[in-house]
């Protein structure tokens, strides 16, 4: 293998187990933060929903168990993952499709309040810092077919009101998708300039090497010297 061909291998060597580290602790971070949206949820269950859904006549509702058990259902594994297969692929794609699903029940538990949908571009971007654009496909397949299944079963969950406009559906799936376009190339963005700085390092660790071998060549021939003097 020629200099080049290790300065080439190294710098692959080095870009993936950055962004591997990287990778593992995005996952300890979104376990983390699905436990706390899972408490928030609950709390918001008691505090908000009973409003939200029932007027101004605050009842216990049964969105309370909703929270409780759904919120269950949807962060038990990816937090487990997180912590027993950090840095796979298949953790961070439950990761995105838990937290988006998360965003539906926070929007469901508000009443579909407008306010609550800013939850989901923000865990687009909490996932970009995967620097993987498949993680965002997940995430955005997964808030699609919620806003469309539920924007036909259960409107009133999604928007607030039982009967939207036909294209309502539609306008958030376009703001999605506007968001992930420029995440995407963030992300994309990002990964170049791991792999230049690998390089550099790589290329780094090559001189070096080489300086080391010249060095250790010339003390040998002045020992050999020596010795024959």
């Amino acid at each position: 293998m020629n200099g080049n061909e290790r300065v080439a291998a190294r710098a692959v060597s080095l870009r993936d187990l950055q962004v591997s580290e990287r990778r593992k602790k995005v996952d300890k971070m979104f376990a983390m933060l699905l436990a706390i949206q899972y408490v928030a949820g609950i709390v918001a269950a008691f505090v908000v929903s009973p409003y939200a859904w029932a007027g101004k006549e605050r009842v216990l509702h049964i969105h309370v168990l909703i929270a409780v058990l759904a919120g269950a259902g949807i962060v038990v594994l990816p937090i487990l993952l997180a912590f027993f297969e950090p840095g796979k692929a298949v953790t961070r794609h439950v990761i995105a499709a838990s937290q988006m699903l998360m965003s539906a029940l926070l929007i469901h538990l508000t009443g579909g309040r407008i306010e609550t949908h800013f939850h989901v571009f923000g865990s687009l971007a909490f996932l970009a810092f995967y620097l993987d654009w498949k993680v965002l496909l997940t995430a955005t397949t997964v808030v699609a077919a919620d806003h469309f299944a539920r924007g036909i079963l259960w409107p009133e969950s999604v928007y607030g009101i039982a009967n939207p406009e036909w294209w309502r559906f539609l306008e958030h799936a376009g703001w999605v998708a506007f968001e992930d376009v420029f995440l995407v190339w963030m992300c994309l963005m990002s990964l170049r300039e791991i792999d230049a700085s690998s390089t550099r390092q790589a290329e780094v660790e090559e001189l070096q090497e080489q300086e080391q071998l010249k060095t250790a060549a010339l003390e040998m021939a002045l020992a050999e010297l020596q010795a024959t003097a």
